[in-house]
């Protein structure tokens, strides 16, 4: 057993867990909060810390977030606060918790989890992860190696982004019901299959724990499957990528400032 503490910082809830990276399952606590309001990188700190503090402690952490990651810091901040923008985020992990980290986009820590141990697993060609929540999040993977940072829920849809037409959080919202929801749904997938042409959608979030309420109001070219692990795929796909174990992942950052030599 090789136990990883994964993260999982969302517009609604923060997730954490221990996971077992070697058999893709958390052992003991799934805790969950709300996201603290200005989610601020010291507000979501501090509520991480607490969360963390019972949990044993382990060799590496991995975040997930809602952003774009390069070089170990934000570079956009859709679904949280403005002050996460280039934010040294291995540095503040090292300040507020004490811990070295790993921290990628969350949409790419879920389709880790599902391309390793879930939905994906064992699955070549063009593989499109597409997670409904707050927003939409997109992970990209051609022959099991992600291209991180795909952002494509901000695609352009109704002259909008397309996350603002066909969240999850939309469809709460709005109060629709599910054929009006996955109408929008089905419209979105419509446009990133004539971008990407992909093999599979593997549907996430924690939406897809109902999947069987609306799976035959799907339509699309492409092979639909349900995400394995909903909401927990987050936390076990940051767990993942702080191992270094998986093609295309982002590796563990030094945390230096660029002026640093």
């Amino acid at each position: 057993m090789t136990p990883v503490l994964g993260i999982d910082v969302g517009g609604s809830s923060i997730k954490c867990g221990i996971v077992d990276v070697d058999t893709g399952r958390i052992n003991g606590e799934f805790i969950v909060r709300p996201t603290p309001q200005p989610s601020t990188p010291e507000a979501v700190m501090a509520v991480i810390a607490e969360m963390i503090a019972p949990l044993p402690q382990t060799p590496a952490v991995g975040f997930a977030i809602p952003s774009v990651v390069k070089g170990g810091r934000a570079r956009t901040a859709a679904n949280i606060d403005a002050a996460w923008l280039d934010a040294d985020l291995v540095a503040l992990a090292r300040q507020t918790l004490r811990r070295e980290a790993v921290f990628l986009n969350d949409a790419d820590a879920a389709g880790l989890a599902e391309m390793s141990w879930g939905s994906g697993r064992g699955t070549s060609g063009t593989v499109v992860m597409v997670t409904f929540g707050t927003g939409i999040g997109t992970a990209l993977f051609t022959d099991g190696r992600l291209f991180p940072n795909t952002e494509l829920g901000h695609l352009e849809l109704r002259g909008m982004d397309g996350e603002k037409w066909a969240a999850a959080s939309v469809r709460t919202a709005l109060g629709l019901d599910w054929p009006a929801w996955i109408a929008r749904v089905n419209e979105y997938l419509e446009r990133l299959h004539a971008l990407l042409w992909p093999d599979v959608f593997i549907l996430g979030g924690a939406v897809s724990e109902r999947y069987e309420e609306f799976a035959s109001l799907l339509v699309s070219p492409a092979e639909l499957r349900p995400a394995t692990f909903g909401g927990q795929a987050g936390v076990m796909g940051a767990a993942l990528a702080a191992t270094g174990r998986f093609p295309g992942a982002p590796k563990a950052h030094s945390g230096r400032s660029r002026t640093e030599p």
